[in-house]
């Protein structure tokens, strides 16, 4: 019996000696009620001692699994420390957030097929089925000091490793917002800023042909208005697949202007938007040309060179989004200052509808004033909730005339319907069927799928 026991059965033997009754008053001796007494202390020690024990477990259980919960938990280190971690992609970052650091890539593996007609062959060349690598990239971006970013991005299709987006730029400027260097995309046009992950459909529109796209140059952008509002302009050079300057072109000015009238959330909302942007055309020649929404089809109309002292493009946009379903438009109009006594002019402009058939919903990002990540709600076989993943359908209407002013470039309307599987955020499955009809030509049908991962 320990000492604390011990003193119990002392306080509890004064006690019942104390209280005792003479043993002729009970019938009971002095001796015998000390010893049943005693046996009483010694059942509640007992007992006592057995609590004692389960508390102990108890408290040698938590300790346990706090020791088993440290081992899974990263250690907080300093706050210049890296973490690692994966969220739609590899991450590294300080644990004080002035450090980031994401690596990333995609790939876009598309099968063609394509039925076109004899006089369409006849007029444009040999309309191949076949499969490519439309996209095969990597990239490595971040930020610094909070302020600074960067991004290297390299495109490997096609055997060689392209330049897509190589800048570096400063961020939270003061009235500003912020500035960027390299080559990037020119702010111009709602799909063609929305990123090759995240577009509807295959390819893009046919107008997409005539709007700028990466160019060497400088750029301010901002978004304002708590985000309901975004602007961007900026001066450019046109580059080639390595940001180098080509021709003897002058500087080009894009701007680009966009608007939220209507914002419940990033699928709730109502935006408007348009752009310009005045161009000097390389070795003042002027060119347009498109293929149907199919990337290996070759181009079916061409203005061929004009000659040309300056162009001006003029861009319109609108997108409408509630819930699961969606529209959105696009009208690009080209004005040719030609050396000639008439000035072209170019017009192209496409609509269309998307449902989700899971409720999903496509995601806006207004300080970008584009569209985001479709993120399933659902993931098919991911997860604690697992699911069949998010599935959409869209059908699109696009047009772009190149006749205008004595240029006979052709003009071509296409019809596009999709199917869009998204099983998770880094993995989507999509088909296309295309009806493009070549004015005055006649018909191709294309039929094109695409798997692609992107992180």
């Amino acid at each position: 019996m320990g000492p604390y026991g011990r003193g119990v059965v002392m306080v509890a033997l004064a006690a019942g000696v104390l209280g005792a009754a003479p043993a002729w008053a009970g019938g009971q001796s002095v001796e015998e009620r000390l010893r049943q007494l005693e046996f009483r202390l010694e059942e509640q020690e007992r007992k006592l001692q057995e609590q004692m024990d389960q508390i102990k477990a108890q408290r040698e259980q938590i300790q346990s699994q706090r020791e088993e919960l440290a081992k899974t938990e990263p250690a907080k280190g300093a706050p210049s420390d890296f973490k690692v971690f994966w969220k739609d992609g590899a991450r590294l970052e300080t644990n004080d957030g002035d450090f980031k650091l994401k690596l990333g890539g995609r790939i876009h593996n598309d099968w063609v097929g394509v039925s076109p007609d004899g006089d369409v062959e006849a007029a444009v060349g040999d309309v191949d089925s076949g499969v490519e690598f439309r996209r095969a990239r990597m990239y490595l971006e971040g930020s610094l000091y909070e302020r600074y970013e960067f991004k290297m991005q390299y495109d490997f299709a096609g055997g060689d490793a392209d330049f897509k987006d190589v800048y570096v730029g400063m961020t939270k400027i003061p009235f500003v917002g912020g500035v960027r260097v390299g080559q990037f995309k020119e702010p111009f046009s709602l799909e063609e800023l929305t990123s090759s992950n995240y577009i509807t459909f295959l390819e893009r529109a046919l107008p997409n042909e005539i709007v700028p796209a990466r160019s060497t140059g400088l750029q301010l952008a901002n978004a304002v208005l708590d985000e309901r509002m975004t602007w961007a302009a900026g001066v450019f050079r046109d580059s080639d697949d390595f940001g180098d300057r080509v021709g003897d072109g002058e500087f080009n000015f894009t701007g680009r202007l966009t608007g939220l009238p209507w914002f419940a959330d990033d699928h709730h909302l109502v935006h408007l938007g348009g752009a310009y942007s005045f161009r000097n055309p390389n070795d003042g020649e002027a060119r347009f040309r498109a293929r149907p929404e199919i990337h290996t089809a070759p181009r079916f109309i061409d203005t061929a060179a004009i000659p040309a002292d300056d162009l001006h493009l003029v861009g319109a946009e609108a997108a409408f989004v509630y819930g699961p379903g969606s529209l959105q438009a696009e009208w690009v109009h080209a004005n040719v200052n030609a050396d000639a006594s008439a000035n072209p002019a170019f017009d192209g402009w496409y609509v269309y509808g998307s449902w989700f058939l899971t409720g999903d919903h496509r995601v806006y990002k207004p300080s970008a004033g584009a569209f985001d990540k479709v993120k399933p709600a659902h993931p098919f076989l991911w997860g604690d909730d697992p699911g069949m993943g998010a599935w959409e359908i869209a059908a699109r209407y696009s047009q772009l005339d190149l006749d205008d002013a004595g240029i006979d470039g052709g003009k071509l309307g296409d019809v596009t319907v999709g199917l869009n599987w998204y099983l998770n955020t880094n993995f989507r499955l999509m088909a296309n069927y295309i009806f493009a009809d070549l004015d005055d030509v006649g018909d191709t049908h294309g039929f094109t799928m695409r798997f692609a991962f992107f992180m």
